[in-house]
């Protein structure tokens, strides 16, 4: 009776392990994604959540509609002063970011579904310890990672929707006092100057801002949980092919099996790149045009109200522009970091002592190259590759821009 009590109690700890180590990786993600009402659940969720996450995705898209629809229908018919008509374009053009990038998370949640089984997959049949220390590793640096963009995107939120109020105070216009609203509103809807329609829009307003930001911190760390999940899977095949030859303790005693072994692994790495690539890929491209756009937009107006007496605003602006522009570094920067592991794949294979094996194993290594020359870049809609020369690229495009606004306005 003591044997099956032991073998029980190992398979509970090796549970246990592997819990722990999934929720390393993706408990960020499931924590952004369910506050959404986005989080792929699997078929067996009762009626009641699915139903309580339509309200949660309803309501969303109340709230970010409730942002833009007020500041357009100002635009369109109150401002006549070019100037700020411009200032009006940045947050109308974040808030149908974020209505874009919301509506890929729901249209692509079977793919994001297959990422995070994927990722519970690998973390099932990894046996060896020295795997399990890569992968966690890479679960640790995803993690900070997340952290740090959150903390960016809401950093930019303090001081647009908390610090920029509070500084302005109230002010007075005429006989009446009221708190100006972030986002302006049309007359046409209500006079956001007098009580309650002043309260009321300042709140809601407010709850919208935390939803776009958290909408765009969770596709941030969406990526980034993909992607490091790739590099580390792409380490533990480069450890196995360098042990291709002479074994490991975890590894079979045949050759022929390791060799099975490896291209099965290479195939779920470069399987599970091509899922987050059809995942992110709209996300992605958002990212990109929307980012280069607000970047120009940001730095134009922290230049036109760099003079004023009160510096608050441009602050806050170029505290929105860091945020912004991590974002999209980010992005870049993960797509760099899978073409940079993919590629060193050929190479590590290209170094195998191929010349010890026998006989027709030797062809083995020719497929392994060939497999290793597939393209694994992460790209923003299939058209421009993510990668740092791409980050460079949207900065040095949104100075132009800049300058032709300066050059125009």
């Amino acid at each position: 009776m003591a044997k099956p009590k032991t073998a029980a109690g190992s398979s509970s700890r090796n549970e246990n392990e592997y819990q722990r180590n999934f929720n390393l990786s993706i408990q960020w993600n499931r924590w952004t994604l369910k506050a959404m009402g986005v989080w792929p659940s699997s078929s067996e969720v009762s009626r009641l959540q699915k139903s309580f996450n339509v309200l949660i995705i309803v309501v969303y898209y109340f709230l970010i509609t409730f942002m833009f629809l007020p500041t357009y229908l100002f635009m369109l018919f109150e401002v006549e002063n070019t100037y700020d008509k411009v200032k009006v374009c940045g947050p109308m053009s974040f808030c149908v970011m974020v209505y874009l990038k919301y509506l890929s998370l729901i249209v692509h949640a079977k793919q994001i579904r297959e990422c995070f089984e994927c990722i519970e997959r690998d973390w099932k049949i990894m046996e060896y310890s020295k795997d399990k220390e890569i992968m966690v590793a890479n679960a640790n640096f995803g993690r900070r990672l997340v952290k740090i963009c959150i903390f960016f995107m809401y950093s930019g939120f303090a001081f647009y929707y908390i610090t920029l109020p509070i500084k302005t105070g109230r002010v007075t216009v005429g006989n009446v006092t009221f708190i100006p609203t972030v986002f302006p509103v049309s007359k046409l809807l209500a006079d956001v100057r007098y009580s309650p329609a002043n309260e009321i829009f300042l709140g809601i307003q407010f709850m919208g801002g935390i939803v776009v930001h958290g909408i765009t911190a969770g596709a941030c760390s969406l990526a980034v949980a993909f992607a490091v999940h790739a590099c580390g899977q792409v380490k533990v095949l480069i450890g196995w092919m360098d042990n291709l030859l002479e074994g490991r303790a975890d590894m079979s005693s045949s050759v022929d099996d390791r060799i099975s072994s490896i291209v099965s692994q290479h195939v779920r790495v470069l399987k599970f790149i091509s899922v987050t690539e059809e995942a992110l890929v709209q996300i992605s491209f958002i990212e990109f045009t929307g980012c280069t756009l607000n970047l120009c937009l940001l730095g134009y107006y922290t230049i036109m109200e760099w003079d004023t007496n009160d510096l608050t605003a441009p602050i806050t602006y170029i505290i929105i522009l860091g945020s912004l522009m991590f974002n999209i570094f980010i992005f870049c920067y993960i797509g760099e970091l899978v073409a940079k592991y993919s590629s060193k794949i050929g190479d590590v294979a290209y170094m195998i002592d191929w010349y010890n094996l026998q006989g027709s194993r030797k062809r083995s290594i020719v497929l392994m190259i060939a497999m290793a020359n597939t393209e694994t870049r992460l790209t923003a809609g299939n058209i421009v590759e993510l990668s740092l020369s791409t980050f460079g690229d949207v900065i040095k495009t949104a100075v132009g821009y800049l300058n032709m606004l300066l050059a125009l306005l």
